[in-house]
């Protein structure tokens, strides 16, 4: 079984980011396992509060979260033209200590959304960048950009569009052929 973990860059209750993440959390197939990761808990990062003589609680038991897990998929807004600070502060925590980041080596693949025309260009690549520093392979092709995203949902936060589905569908099946080529 493969666990997929599942960052959302939003903390909103009703956020657009996490209904599409439980959409897509639906696609994977059978010997795939998603899990949600909370991350709004974490406080920021502090070096001065993870050392050998004092690690915070939340950043080891964080780290032992995502020591379980084989990839990770990231569906976030645009904040700012960048990447929400709640999930860049995710990123810094499992990253640390220096040498240590939990990351290193595990698949990962974006989403970004807006409301508007752009469906987060600038998070996803901001997204990116953090993500080859982390020497994590990301999905390439297709790119997940979700443009006019509240308008692809239903009252029930379910994609109400077919031509979206099926390309979250070929999303994910790119995924897994990565997670594949990394993890099989």
């Amino acid at each position: 079984m493969m666990k997929i973990g599942i960052l959302v860059g939003s903390l909103r209750k009703e956020s657009l980011s996490k209904k599409f993440a439980s959409n897509v959390a639906e696609l994977f197939p059978e010997g795939y396992e998603t899990e949600f990761i909370e991350i709004g808990n974490l406080p920021f990062y502090n070096q001065d509060e993870d050392n050998e003589n004092n690690t915070r609680t939340e950043y080891t038991e964080f780290r032992n979260k995502i020591n379980q897990l084989d990839a990770f998929l990231f569906v976030t807004p645009e904040y700012n033209r960048s990447v929400p600070a709640v999930l860049s502060n995710a990123l810094d925590i499992g990253s640390r200590p220096y040498g240590a980041s939990i990351w290193n080596g595990k698949p990962a693949a974006i989403i970004s959304q807006s409301p508007g025309n752009l469906g987060g260009f600038g998070a996803n690549h901001h997204l990116r960048q953090s993500l080859v520093c982390l020497n994590m392979p990301v999905v390439q092709q297709p790119e997940a950009y979700i443009s006019h995203a509240a308008t692809l949902l239903d009252e029930n936060g379910k994609v109400n569009n077919e031509g979206t589905v099926q390309f979250l569908q070929s999303f994910v099946g790119a995924f897994v052929n990565l997670i594949d080529k990394y993890r099989g």
